[in-house]
Order: structure tokens, then sequence, then C-alpha cells
């Protein structure tokens, strides 16, 4: 059963935490899909056992998976990696895809009550560009059948990968995504302002404008720029000024130098530098950094084989000096348009207790 809310979040003092603060478990769904991966579905299932593996340190993995045979599959590759399958959540349900962040539920938390809740916004597969996606704005409620927390729907749509949160009040977004006439096209800019505000409990957002070359998601935040503190933002920034993303980031980039936070203060804008062109002869891919996953002591970022690697693994590091910093190589997983912020989606500690066996599909 669904627990259904008519009044908005934040009346309720629940609010979407920053994801540095302490979570529970990360949710996942194993990849399958040739056409997301083409050629490349057996190395994801790799890289997917390795970021297992190096997260499940400290937080629980719930993990989808479509039905039995999958779960095998999975449970063997895990296994192979050093992985005790034991470990692992397991959850049947028939998904499209893997990118959780953006279909799966924002969970949000009453520091007051120290109760969880979650947010289920409609996912339209980023403006309807594929159909045979669009199922998978189910899950939050299947996720709910077993959890049975508040769930709040906004009724509009919007994806995780789209915002980011500094916990104290600040959302950074992009118009290039929230304002496109394929979400929310009945909607004025301080309309949709007013949804995030009531349903994400923040109080300002900061607009940039566009994101980079290759997104299909029109300009999704979390490959752009990310607040690492409540204070401080991590920015894809491109050096190159031939480079075809050097407009859009550099623009970003100056508007972040001038923005302020919930309490009027200036931001700690740090620049990351982007793993230069990656991609084949059908054009340029998402690769960036700023795509980390923010762990309980692990911070996932992926790399791409570029000399800039190491200088965005360092940057990062000094940003999280009590977290060891892993880099993961996304180059076959980015071929999905996306990587290790898309697929994930975290799940905050407030003592929550959640069905240990596998929730089957009710029909």
């Amino acid at each position: 059963m669904t627990k259904q809310s008519l009044n908005p979040p934040k009346k309720l003092g629940y609010s979407m935490p920053a994801e540095w603060e302490r979570h529970d478990a990360i949710w996942l769904s194993w990849p399958h899909d040739p056409i997301t991966f083409p050629d490349r579905v057996e190395k994801v299932e790799k890289i997917y056992s390795e970021i297992i593996k190096t997260i499940m340190v400290s937080e629980k993995v719930n993990l989808f998976v479509q039905d039995s045979a999958m779960k095998k599959r999975a449970q063997g590759i895990l296994k192979q990696c050093g992985v005790n399958p034991d470990d692992i959540v397991f959850h049947i349900y028939d998904y499209a895809d893997v990118w959780f962040r953006d279909y799966g539920p924002i969970f949000l938390v009453n520091k007051k009550s120290g109760s969880l809740a979650m947010s289920h916004w409609i996912f339209n597969a980023w403006g309807e560009k594929y159909e045979t996606l669009m199922k998978d704005t189910r899950i939050p409620e299947f996720i709910n059948r077993s959890m049975n927390i508040p769930c709040f729907a906004p009724g509009i749509v919007l994806e995780g990968g789209s915002i980011d949160v500094n916990g104290k009040g600040t959302l950074l977004t992009t118009e290039q995504c929230l304002l496109n006439k394929n979400r929310n096209p009945q909607l004025s800019k301080s309309e949709i302002e007013e949804y995030l505000m009531e349903y994400l409990g923040v109080s300002h957002i900061i607009w940039l404008k566009n994101g980079i070359e290759g997104d299909d998601t029109d300009g999704h935040i979390d490959d752009i720029a990310r607040f690492v503190n409540p204070a401080t933002v991590l920015c894809a920034y491109e050096e190159n000024r031939n480079d075809i993303n050097y407009p859009m980031l550099h623009e970003n980039y100056e508007i972040l130098r001038s923005a302020k936070d919930q309490s009027g203060n200036k931001l700690n804008v740090i620049k990351l530098p982007m793993p230069g062109a990656v991609g084949d002869e059908e054009g340029m891919l998402p690769a960036s950094y700023a795509n980390f996953y923010i762990g309980n002591t692990v911070v996932l970022v992926p790399v791409f084989g570029h000399e800039n690697d190491a200088k965005a693994l360092d940057i990062i590091q000094l940003q999280f000096p009590d977290r060891k910093v892993a880099g993961i190589n996304c180059s076959d997983l980015v071929y999905g348009l996306g990587t290790l912020h898309c697929i994930s989606q975290q799940q905050p500690a407030v003592g929550i207790r959640y069905e240990q066996e596998d929730m089957k599909l009710q029909k």
C-alpha cells in the first residue's frame, strides 16, 4: 500500500537531504539492454560489479532485476567479482532500463521527526524521446508497496538528475531541462520553482543555462555542476576555447560565480576539468567527471582513460578528505549516455526498515 498525502512535503517538515549526508542504501538496476549498451552489455555488467563491490562496504545495495534468470546471472557475475550475492537486496520487476536517478523516487527526510518519505515525479523518458522507457515511471510506487512510507506525488515531470541540492535550502538546475517544452509546457518558470520548493523543501533556486554535448536529457545538472558541501560547487569546465562544450560551460561557470546561496552568501566555485572528446564516429558522448556518486565512505567518480582523470580525482578528493575517492572506468557505461550518478539513487539514513526478501511484482 502506498501512503499518499494531499499536503506538499515542505508543509509537513520534509526536505531532500544533501547527497553527502548519511545513507541507508543505494538503489540500482542491473544492465541488460543491447540498444542502450551496443555490444557492451557484458562489459557494463562488470562495471556494475565493481560499483557494487566498492559501495557496499558502507551502505546496503538494493538491486532491481527483471526476473529470476537475470537475478541468477547477476549473482554469478557478482560472485566472480568477489561480492557475496547474499549481501544484496534483489527486487524483481519488469523495468525498462538502468537510469534509476531519473525514474526512481527522490527520498525526503523530516529532520524533526526523523522519518523518511519519498516524492514520486512523472518520468516521461526525457521529453518522450524513448517510448519503451516511459513505463519506468511506475517504479517509485512499486518500491513504496514494500517501504510503506509517505509518498508525495506532484503530478509534473521531473528527473532526479536534473536537480542538485546543498541540504540547506539551495537547489541547482538548468533552464535547458526544466523549462523545456517537452517537460511541463503548461507551467511557467515561477510555477516550476514553486513545485521545487514545496516538494523538495528548498527555498532558493540557481538556474544554469545549458548542458554538455551528447546529453539526451536536455542538460541535466549532474553532468555540469554539483554541490560538495553547503557552500561549494564543483563546476565542469572546458579550458579549450575551440571545444564544442566551452561556450555553455563557461557561461554556467560565470553564473555560479555571481550566484548566492539561500543566506545571500557567495558560493565557492571550483573548476572541474572535462575528459576531452569521448565518443566515436556517431558523435560525442556526455562524459563528465561531475557525474560522481557520494557514498558514506567512498565517492565513486567516472573516469575515461584521459589525462585529466587524475586531476579530476585529486580535485574531488580534496573536497572529501574523510572519504575514499574511487575512479570507475566508465568508457563503456557512457555509451548509454550516462554514468555513475545517472544509474543510482541514495536512500537517506533515518532508521526505516524495509523488506530484506525479494519484492515480487503484484499484478
